[in-house]
């Protein structure tokens, strides 16, 4: 029913769009047996190569690991059900080379009503349960994710490949099943490996992209506080799968644009230690720290008790491994859709420091990017 059209997974060569046919795929939900590290461990080794670039030969596979999935991988509280069942927790697509192809003409794309998960009144009522459980000292931060849908008619690939080349998308991108697509338009690396390096950059922090807010966004103790809490538990997760004294932090609090809005990210950096492969990783850094909180299995405890739905696809990793190296964005800006409806998620940090009036409004200028880009080939959303 779905089609990637020319768009792609965030990671892939650039030489290889336009290329790509799928070859093999394993998908896996929460509640099926099996260990879903494991099985995207095993499944990127199987199809593990050269990357010639020969027509018929392998190029890589595209990961897709959903927030929940992230939590059953770290052991934690998966949340609420999610609102689109027919995309998969986890994902994974192998691809070989094919010929070129030509970039497909985009149709119109209509998106009727918006119905939210959660009131603005929810979302503030959410803000101080999160306030309290930092004021009994159970966390430090925890984010806290609204979720909206609207049905939809004509072209969702289209629309898609919209999101993910939105202004800023870094690790935009776009991978599709039977029956659900899922379109990413994120700014956020979650993990970027080569050999022994790895790295992570996570986002924290937002403010409209005018001068007065990036001044703001500098200036900001509570922003600054947040973030640095979020390096703070990145570097403990690359920690654990990493060379010991080897985790480094050679950007800290740089601020740079996504649609209308400015956000502040950091990198951090480690030496994989020996034998730790794609499953450790996994285990290790999922779910994403920078849209749980800390510390983390606290922070999701807390998490499954104010969200009304499930993440699904958002706040997850999404990627390539190819030829040794593996690129995964975190799944923020993200959208799913199914036969029905077209789901989109947002929502914010939370610190005793929080607002509840201005953490709803960030959750919603965050929304209004990606509504934006479904909109484009529609003159409105």
């Amino acid at each position: 029913m779905f089609s990637a059209v020319d768009a792609a997974p965030p990671g892939v060569p650039a030489a290889c769009r336009g290329r790509l046919v799928e070859v093999d795929r394993i998908e896996w939900r929460v509640g099926e047996a099996g260990d879903p590290a494991e099985a995207v461990a095993a499944f990127c080794d199987r199809y593990e190569g050269g990357h010639s670039g020969l027509s018929g030969s392998v190029c890589g596979v595209a990961v897709l690991v959903s927030a929940a999935a992230g939590a059953v991988m770290a052991g934690g509280a998966a949340g609420a059900p999610t609102p689109v069942p027919a995309v998969p927790d986890v994902a994974a697509v192998a691809y070989a080379h094919g010929p070129g192809a030509a970039g497909a003409v985009r149709g119109r794309f209509a998106v009727g009503a918006w119905r939210r998960s959660w009131t603005a009144a929810d979302h503030a009522k959410a803000v101080a349960v999160v306030q309290e459980a930092i004021g009994r000292g159970e966390v430090y931060q925890a984010c806290v994710v609204g979720h909206r849908q609207a049905p939809w008619s004509g072209d969702a690939a289209g629309a898609a490949a919209a999101v993910a080349g939105v202004d800023g998308a870094r690790w935009g991108g776009v991978l599709a099943g039977e029956d659900w697509m899922v379109a990413s338009g994120s700014p956020e690396c979650f993990l970027a490996v080569d050999g022994e390096s790895v790295a992570t950059s996570p986002i924290k922090g937002t403010a409209p992209a005018t001068a007065a807010g990036r001044d703001a966004l500098v200036a900001s103790v509570k922003e600054r506080a947040e973030h640095v809490m979020i390096v703070d538990l990145e570097r403990n997760d690359l920690a654990r799968v990493a060379v010991p004294g080897s985790v480094r932090v050679p950007e800290l609090f740089g601020v740079r644009r996504w649609a209308d809005l400015w956000q502040a990210e950091s990198t951090v950096t480690a030496r994989l230690a020996g034998g730790a492969g794609v499953a450790e990783l996994l285990r290790a850094m999922c779910p994403p720290g920078s849209v749980t909180g800390t510390p983390k299995l606290a922070a999701l405890d807390l998490i499954g008790a104010v969200e009304p739905v499930g993440r699904g696809p958002a706040m997850g990793a999404f990627g390539y491994r190819c030829a040794g190296r593996l690129r995964l964005g975190l799944t923020i800006r993200t959208v799913a859709f199914d036969a029905d409806a077209v789901h989109v998620w947002a929502g914010g940090g939370i610190t005793w420091r929080s607002d509840a009036a201005r953490e709803v409004a960030e959750a919603e200028a965050k929304a209004a990017g990606v509504i934006g880009a479904l909109g484009s080939l529609s003159g409105g959303a």
